[in-house]
């Protein structure tokens, strides 16, 4: 459906260019080495209807409410557990489960404030959930700078249609700082310059105002964390952090960080700051945990799921273990310590010996991995030069949880390259392109 986008599509290169010099990047280590381009922006938006996001909503909010009641459970009395809903092991054998926040309440008890949740949406017209992303999920600021500068550019293709305005993400963000804050100043903590998303970083700052920071900007000091500001210490309330959790405190977790805030984690567990996502939800957004989560909906809430995992097996239960190794050609394998798209393996991409290397890979490590068939989701139509072609793509979808748990009204569409791609990830060469939920 392309709404007569003709005047979008005429000015992609302007737009593009306006991108570049706002420093619309994306940058990715590989092999010892940074590289950073520009996140290609294709200006024929992913539609979604008032109708088909209403039942998005729903089903988002919900699961987002059911991971955050399986995080606080998990680092308390871990009833799911003993309820033998979730096995022990693929809570404590997850690289995410962190010892050391044990027992930590977080402020308003939310875990997740952020949550990326993806999607694609099958050619049967099903929208199925791919991954939860609890930890720092990246990706809102682009549309949101790709919508004004669209809107610079087309005024009047935003005058004829009824689109949900999303440039609240801003404020939503802010509103959720605020709700958990200790005391003092909201802060966007970020690794530095030479982060992947750093653009995303400074521009959500402004967006939220916050105070951009990097950790030699920060100290604890009486189980309180400071801000150096240019007239003196200035008490911090609230910390979204860009940082992984092993880089967040040299003193609780990796002694080697140089980009993290010793004692950091002795505040947070005093109460006198929050920590936005909180360190330790990487349980919950393990490859393995999302087996268990329409489980954990039922458990917790009590509800029917009203979103579905794409069709999954854990090799860890023999049955399912069976069944992997007798249909690999007709499956994916993903590693569940990997993410951005690497660690995926088609099975029909296998050559005979590849095959069986891989089946003994599963045979000896199931734990390591989930099967799932393959999903035929939709391709979208881009632009390649002056041509419109048809490629795979997904969808992040924004779940803001502070008083209340809100879907943002946009999302972040990422779109593959290669025309014979599933993987539309930005470290797998990707583009992206805006997300219009339309009003009416």
């Amino acid at each position: 459906m392309h709404m007569g986008l003709t005047e979008l599509q005429d000015h992609v290169h302007v737009i593009n260019t306006q991108m570049a010099r706002y420093g619309v990047k994306f940058g990715i280590y590989k092999n010892g080495i940074y590289n950073e381009r520009l996140f290609p922006f294709d200006p024929i938006p992913r539609i979604i209807t008032a109708e088909e996001f209403v039942d998005l909503e729903k089903g988002l909010k919900q699961r987002v409410d059911a991971l955050n009641l399986f995080l606080a459970d998990i680092y308390d009395k871990k009833q799911i557990i003993r309820d033998n809903v979730v096995p022990a092991e693929f809570v404590y054998r997850s690289p995410g489960y962190l010892a050391q926040c044990e027992g930590i309440k977080p402020p308003m008890g939310i875990f997740s404030h952020i949550s990326g949740i993806d999607l694609v949406k099958g050619k049967n017209g099903t929208w199925y959930i791919l991954e939860d992303n609890l930890r720092i999920p990246s990706g809102a600021s682009y549309p949101l700078i790709a919508r004004m500068l669209c809107r610079r550019c087309c005024p009047q293709t935003f005058r004829e249609r009824a689109i949900l305005d999303n440039r609240n993400y801003g404020k939503l963000l802010k509103d959720a700082m605020d709700y958990v804050n200790r005391g003092g100043i909201n802060v966007i903590l970020t690794p530095g310059r030479y982060n992947s998303a750093y653009f995303e970083h400074s521009y959500l700052a402004e967006q939220s105002d916050a105070v951009l920071a990097e950790s030699m900007d920060l100290y604890v000091e009486d189980n309180r964390v400071y801000y150096r500001g240019n007239n003196g210490p200035v008490r911090v309330g609230a910390i979204y952090r860009r940082l992984s959790d092993d880089y967040l405190d040299p003193l609780t977790f990796k002694p080697e960080s140089v980009i993290g805030v010793p004692n950091i984690m002795a505040s947070y567990r005093a109460g006198n700051v929050a920590i936005m996502n909180t360190p330790g939800n990487g349980v919950a957004d393990d490859k393995g945990i999302y087996y268990f989560v329409p489980k954990m909906i039922r458990y917790y809430l009590d509800q029917e799921p009203i979103l579905h995992n794409a069709p999954t097996y854990l090799p860890f239960y023999k049955e399912d273990l069976d069944y992997t190794l007798e249909n690999l050609d007709k499956l994916v394998v993903k590693d569940v310590a990997e993410a951005g798209g690497y660690g995926v393996v088609f099975g029909n991409s296998l050559s005979p010996e590849q095959k069986e290397s891989f089946k003994a890979k599963l045979r000896q490590e199931p734990r390591r991995f989930i099967s799932q068939e393959v999903v035929d989701f939709e391709d979208l139509p881009i632009m390649e030069g002056d041509t419109v072609v048809n490629r795979k793509a997904d969808l992040r979808a924004f779940v803001v949880s502070g008083e209340e748990t809100t879907v943002w009204p946009c999302g972040l569409t990422r779109f593959s390259r290669n025309p014979s791609s599933f993987i539309v990830n930005s470290s797998q060469g990707g583009g992206f392109k805006d997300t219009w939920v339309l009003s009416h």
